[in-house]
């Protein structure tokens, strides 16, 4: 058994990837699924669809490489982070849709809940801000919402879960409610300090601790799967950007990742060390191997992939994101729109969950193309105020060279423009598909299937390095263009 699968179940789609002995994509299956919008900032699926996703593109990744079960080592799974489900133990059926990481319902809660004072606690325990985004007040909302909820939870008949918890509970037929310390670290309700669950911050928001699911490392043990008609362990689970930064064999202190998918998410690992960021960004667990805990800092930014959606699905002005590139190519250089992408808010380093996308700079010859440049450009400058805000918190350091994966990366205009406005260099692996190389790499090595982290790390190839070739100038002046329109967006100071 020298094949190991990989599930990515995604934001918007799910994926299923099968790798050979040497860590080779043999075979992808994907599939998209539904995205509700109930409410103005609500996001939302239905597990159900996304269970049958997984379900089919398993099936369908083992039929293309041509093996069956039988010939898979083990299962790795990466998921779309803090989004989050309860469901009946006995049933398996989820109580609501999942309420997902981009939803922004809570925030009056969490706005209640700073406002007595009790953001500093939670920060200081999690590593955390007190924000809609994390699992914490979406579990929460549903306990308070969902007639008899509470009750039902605290009688022990529930259970909570992010998505890799469900699809564990469901593949194992109910045998095992888990999760990993990366997936934990992002509900606001584990200690990273601790390595537990927080006693103070469940009784804080009524959640019961036996809703809980168990925290394991990212290489563990989390059960055995008969789905897809021979037993497969599951051996490796990490949030999507953790995977990510584990897919880069982003192992030292200093390295940074970048990826770029539905959103876009830096994580700057740290080592043993949990920073305290002065600068709103996140302190996070990076992965736990054999019980050993490694940090990092996180800066999320909600949308960068979904921008292009918007142009696709919103405006129609394209019909597949391949034709951006182009299009800003064509912009006319004279025009110098801003394209703020706050449809559910604004992340690191703003937090702003109340303020609302906008355009700047329009005039009666703005077009498509121009359109299309400032969608790709506002993913460069999010990603440079995340990097400043690093840099502060590491004192001030100015020799960032990123890593950078996701489906975006593909596109080198975007890639270039990135390197431009950083004023530094950008890595693109030959992988693209870091995140499932990142559980696939977890799981194949546990199975002892694959090499140990220094072997793994040694793998690591370079596609191309994007250097930057635009003048200091023009750099700074195109950013504090970016900063203004920010500044007039956000609804707070």
């Amino acid at each position: 058994m020298t094949y190991v699968l990989a599930i990515d179940q995604g934001t918007t789609s799910s994926r299923a990837i099968v790798f050979d002995g040497d860590m080779k994509i043999v075979a992808v299956d994907q599939q998209e699924f539904t995205q509700y919008f109930p409410h103005s900032g609500w996001v939302e699926h239905d597990v159900e669809e996304i269970w049958d996703s997984v379900v089919a593109v398993v099936n369908g990744a083992l039929t293309k490489a041509g093996i069956g079960a039988g010939d898979v080592a083990a299962i790795g799974i990466t998921n779309q982070r803090e989004t989050t489900v309860i469901w009946d133990k006995s049933t398996g059926q989820a109580i609501h849709k999942a309420i997902v990481w981009q939803d922004r319902r809570t925030a009056s809660m969490c706005d209640a809940l700073k406002a007595d004072g009790h953001e500093a606690m939670i920060t200081q325990k999690t590593g955390l801000l007190l924000d809609p985004y994390f699992s914490g007040t979406k579990v929460k909302w549903l306990l308070d919402t969902v007639d008899g909820a509470r009750d039902r939870a605290k009688a022990g008949d529930l259970a909570f879960g992010t998505i890799d918890s469900f699809l564990i509970w469901r593949l194992t037929g109910g045998a095992a409610h888990v999760t990993d310390a990366t997936n934990a670290a992002r509900t606001m309700l584990y200690n990273i300090r601790d390595g537990r669950w927080d006693a103070d911050i469940c009784a804080l928001y009524d959640i019961p601790m036996d809703l809980l699911p168990t925290v394991m490392d990212c290489n563990g043990d989390f059960g055995t799967t008969e789905t897809f008609g021979a037993p497969i362990p599951i051996l490796g689970v990490a949030g999507d950007q953790q995977a990510a930064t584990i897919g880069q064999a982003c192992f030292e202190p200093g390295m940074l990742k970048s990826t770029y998918g539905t959103g876009c998410f830096a994580l700057l690992n740290t080592g043993d060390q949990l920073v305290t960021s002065e600068n709103r960004l996140l302190g996070t667990i990076a992965y736990q191997l054999d019980g050993q805990v490694t940090y990092a800092l996180e800066g999320s930014i909600f949308i960068a992939g979904a921008v292009v959606q918007w142009l696709r699905d919103g405006l129609k002005i394209i019909d597949d994101a391949s034709q951006t590139a182009a299009m800003a190519e064509n912009a006319d250089p004279e025009q110098q729109l801003y394209l703020v992408p706050a449809f559910t808010g604004m992340g690191a380093p703003y937090w702003d969950a109340d303020c609302r996308g906008a355009v700047f700079g329009l005039t009666r010859g703005s077009g498509p193309n121009e359109f299309a440049k400032a969608a790709l450009q506002s993913v460069g400058y999010q990603t440079r105020d995340l990097l400043e805000a690093m840099q502060a918190d590491m004192g001030g350091s100015n020799d960032a060279q990123l890593r950078v994966d996701g489906g975006m990366t593909a596109s080198d205009w975007t890639m270039q423009f990135l390197s431009d406005v950083l004023g530094a260099p950008v890595d693109r692996p030959t992988v693209l598909e870091t995140t499932a190389l990142g559980v696939a790499w977890l799981a194949g090595s546990r199975a002892g299937v694959y090499p140990d982290q220094a072997g793994f790390a040694a793998t690591w190839a370079l596609d191309k390095t994007f250097d930057p070739a635009m003048g200091q100038t023009e750099r700074d002046g195109l950013y504090a263009g970016w900063k203004d329109a920010v500044s007039r967006t956000l609804t707070k100071g």
